[in-house]
């Protein structure tokens, strides 16, 4: 069941709980789903072990927040810090990794579930970590989760907690790439179209896609740098091999970072070329009107000198007079012509 089909009314008992998974530390035995009734037990039962590696299984419970019982659950069982709940409570979406005591607080940005390339489509992910819990909670379906989710009912077990959201780090920074290389294929097809001189609207399109882009770059800019400061102070549970993990996929995200901005820069590219495409466009119309109205400039002077009927027109007892007005008009009109064109052309 994915994540977005889970958003259906949960049950009392479920307080809001979307999934539950327990993990065995050094067994090849795979997850276990609880429900929140059974994960209430666990952690009651667990509470008393300090002794960091001694916990021998640990717990993922991923919650939906708009269940007004995910938050009340949390608060009565699950022996969050403050500052988690502080988090929720501010309901800031600024990423950031912090220690607070021996939990790890992460305030994290992904895509939604039903994502179509617009800057709206992203929302947040808040993680409360220790040695025996995972505690994750959302307002809307986000797509990572929802692969990690797919990836543990596949088989997937992590060893620790730490290697349970360098899991999480990853199937999000998957996510993004697809979501970069499917970018990257719009503008591809933008720009073949752009060069065709076949494409329609495309400042709007290429607008939309940065926008895009710009979100998510100032929204997940901070995440390597956050979990670069947090692991050079880990906390005492997390071990070596966590911790070097964590290292290895916060450089992946970055390198998926550096790659979103290539393509901000390529898109800025593209727009500039459009507006100048636009901006010769607009130079050509005026260029036309300009001529037109130079062009018709001598048979409007004339017209309107000879429409005077006052005494003294010239030609109007000759017989050719029309036809020598008519020239008249004509040579001017060709003269007009001529230095217009004779100018386009040296500015060419």
């Amino acid at each position: 069941m994915s994540d977005a089909l889970s958003d259906r009314p949960l049950a009392a008992p479920d307080a809001g709980l979307i999934c539950g998974w327990r993990f065995f530390q050094g067994s090849s035995e795979p997850a276990q789903p609880v429900t929140a009734t059974e994960a209430a037990a666990w952690l009651a039962s667990h509470g008393d072990e300090n002794e960091f590696g001694q916990n021998k299984e640990f717990l993922w419970l991923h919650f939906n927040l708009s269940n007004a019982l995910s938050q009340r659950w949390l608060e009565r069982y699950a022996a969050l810090p403050d500052t988690f709940f502080e988090a929720l409570q501010e309901g800031l979406t600024s990423t950031r990794i912090e220690r607070a005591d021996d939990w790890l607080v992460a305030v994290l940005n992904d895509v939604n579930f039903e994502f179509n390339f617009e800057s709206a489509d992203l929302a947040t992910l808040w993680i409360g970590v220790n040695d025996k819990l995972v505690v994750s909670a959302r307002s809307k379906p986000l797509r990572s989760v929802d692969d990690l989710r797919a990836a543990v009912r596949g088989g997937d077990s992590p060893a620790t907690t730490a290697e349970l959201l360098e899991h999480l780090m990853r199937t999000q920074a998957d996510v993004l790439v697809k979501v970069v290389r499917e970018t990257t294929t719009r503008v591809d097809r933008i720009e073949d179209a752009i060069l065709a001189r076949s494409f329609d609207h495309p400042r709007a399109q290429l607008g939309k896609l940065r926008r895009l882009l710009v979100r998510l770059q100032r929204l997940l800019a901070p995440e390597p740098a956050a979990l670069f400061r947090l692991l050079q102070r880990p906390p005492a549970w997390m071990s070596e091999d966590d911790r070097q993990g964590l290292a290895a996929a916060s450089e992946e995200f970055s390198l998926m970072l550096r790659d979103m901005l290539t393509l901000q820069e390529r898109i800025k590219f593209l727009q500039e070329e459009v507006a100048a495409a636009v901006n010769e466009d607009n130079g050509n119309s005026l260029f036309v009107l300009t001529v037109v109205t130079v062009l018709a400039l001598p048979i409007n002077i004339l017209a309107g000198l000879f429409g005077m009927n006052v005494g003294g027109i010239p030609l109007a007892q000759d017989e050719h007079g029309f036809w020598i007005v008519v020239f008249i008009v004509f040579a001017f009109t060709a003269i007009a012509a001529w230095l217009a064109f004779r100018r386009r052309r040296r500015e060419r």
